[in-house]
């Protein structure tokens, strides 16, 4: 049985915009060599932090959400530690209703996309 996750992942602000799309694509192929399915990729763009973090103050956030066998998750994060441009990062195990959640919110969208077009 796969489980519903969703991991957000801040990148530092010194990288250009070449390296951090090297680093979402790096983290994209880990998840599907291990046979996860990718089910959305949000790029958040370049955002403030809370609160300083490597005497940082901004950071690159960005959020995948996939089904996966919950082993891989111990060795993505292990991954995001050894990786000097990832300077936070957080995974969550969605429930059934984050889950509902999430399809109706996406549902929402593509309907506001199709009235526009």
């Amino acid at each position: 049985m796969l489980n519903q996750y969703e991991t957000v992942f801040i990148m530092t602000p010194v990288l250009s915009d070449d390296q951090m799309k090297e680093t979402v694509k790096k983290y994209q192929g880990f998840l599907k060599d291990k046979g996860a399915e990718i089910i959305l990729e949000d790029n958040w763009g370049l955002r403030k932090l809370a609160y300083p973090i490597q005497k940082k103050s901004t950071g690159f956030y960005y959020l995948i959400e996939y089904q996966a066998d919950g082993n891989i998750i111990e060795e993505l994060e292990v991954t995001f530690k050894r990786d000097e441009r990832v300077i936070r990062f957080l995974t969550v195990k969605l429930d059934k209703h984050a889950v509902a959640y999430n399809e109706k919110k996406r549902k929402k969208a593509a309907e506001k996309v199709n009235e526009e077009a």
